[in-house]
């Protein structure tokens, strides 16, 4: 991984979920079972069914949300406060990934299609607060969800960002095209590769390759 890969970047974005902790910590696991509730409730569907529409939401859409909100009018409010009513005691503080975050040189936001607040609670229990200067969730996209490039507009409208100079660090594949397309630097987090022209880099490790950034 070429150092200087990186040396034009003044603005690094991170996804948050699986992406700023390990999914061994199983935190969206929780997220999981309370959307596939939400989702038994709301529509009144048995757990399979659920299930199969929150994969469905999730493929056609980007998020169950998005599909919630498409095809049945769902008000994301309750929604977003619901699934992400959970237990943080799962996730441990990570001094090295807080460490070289906080080494980077320029701008470091946070962009997730979870919620803001619940983006707080995570970076707070992974000892990562105060080390972005700016938080975007859903909400801040207009509810479009990544990977849909209206999503990446608007929150990056909003910050000001100029992807000529940006790098972006994402578990989900198909979230790393339009920052690609957008003239970004794309780093793939997840514990296996997925070729694909879109993605510049891969790593199991972000802690690991962020250091090597700084270093």
């Amino acid at each position: 991984m070429p150092k200087q890969d990186f040396s034009h970047v003044r603005t690094w974005v991170f996804d948050l979920d699986n992406t700023l902790y390990p999914p061994h910590m199983r935190l969206f696991d929780q997220i999981e079972v309370r959307m596939t509730d939400w989702v038994m409730q709301a529509l009144k569907v048995d757990r399979a069914r659920a299930d199969h529409l929150r994969a469905h939401y999730w493929a056609t859409y980007g998020t169950t949300l998005a599909g919630l909100m498409t095809e049945h009018g769902v008000d994301p409010g309750p929604y977003l406060t619901d699934v992400h009513d959970i237990d943080f005691s799962v996730l441990s503080p990570d001094p090295g990934l807080a460490r070289s975050i906080a080494a980077l040189p320029g701008r470091k936001i946070v962009y997730t299609n979870a919620c803001a607040p619940y983006a707080e609670k995570v970076l707070a229990a992974r000892g990562l607060s105060g080390l972005f200067d700016g938080i975007y969730g859903v909400e801040h996209a207009e509810f479009h969800p990544k990977p849909d490039a209206r999503a990446f507009a608007t929150v990056f409208g909003r910050d000001g960002l100029d992807p000529a100079t940006g790098a972006m660090f994402e578990d989900d594949a198909r979230n790393l095209a339009v920052p690609h397309a957008l003239g970004m630097r794309t780093v793939h987090v997840a514990p296996e590769p997925e070729p694909a022209d879109h993605i510049h880099h891969h790593t199991e490790d972000l802690a690991h390759f962020l250091a090597r950034l700084v270093e």
